[in-house]
């Protein structure tokens, strides 16, 4: 058993523009009905934020399937401020990382044979990671081509992304794609899809 939930980062918004961002997505889904202004704390839970949007009366226009028609979906938790984000249950690590100078990937969790990162490849990301957090600035030095590149540039494997605005769907059913698109439209942004389990 479990909680699951569909996270939509937003990985170019900064953190100057994520609080305003935040709120022009949000007015826009209470328009459409797809979520209420009501707040909510029921299985809500994000690691960031407490609460969410209750699901308006035009939810299903969201989802990909809404034939069950005993199916209610949680709150839409938004998440404000520089941080990575990952899917999955217990992972804190992204399994890879490719260079965008050079194009080479570093593997940080060499499944099948390892199921836990290696510390020594995964530190310079963390250390960059942090500071990015705290400064809006980090980067790590490829150990290909030894440039020095922004953390927020380099490809993470699937599942793992950083950005300072997302959005948790908890309970829903998957999201369509259309509504992927018109909200990466709204955010005027590249988004990254995220599923997991709490």
């Amino acid at each position: 058993m479990g909680d699951y939930f569909e996270r939509i980062v937003d990985v170019e918004a900064t953190s100057e523009e994520a609080g305003l961002l935040a709120e022009r997505v949000v007015g826009w889904m209470v328009a459409e009905g797809l979520i209420t202004r009501e707040r909510s704390s029921d299985g809500v839970y994000s690691l960031q934020v407490d609460d969410g949007y209750k699901p308006g009366p035009n939810w299903e226009r969201a989802v990909a399937d809404s034939s069950d028609p005993t199916w209610m979906p949680g709150p839409v938790a938004v998440i404000v401020g520089r941080d990575y984000h990952v899917g999955g249950q217990g992972m804190s690590e992204a399994d890879s990382a490719t260079c965008p100078r050079c194009e080479a990937r570093t593997v940080i969790i060499d499944y099948p044979e390892e199921w836990e990162a290696d510390q020594e490849v995964w530190q310079p990301f963390s250390d960059g990671i942090d500071t990015w957090k705290e400064t809006g600035e980090g980067s790590v030095i490829c150990s290909s081509c030894g440039a020095s590149v922004p953390v927020t540039e380099w490809r993470f494997a699937s599942e793992f992304a950083l950005g300072a605005l997302a959005f948790d769907f908890w309970g829903w059913p998957p999201l369509n794609t259309g509504f992927h698109a018109e909200l990466s439209k709204q955010l005027g942004h590249r988004i990254e899809v995220q599923t997991g389990k709490f």
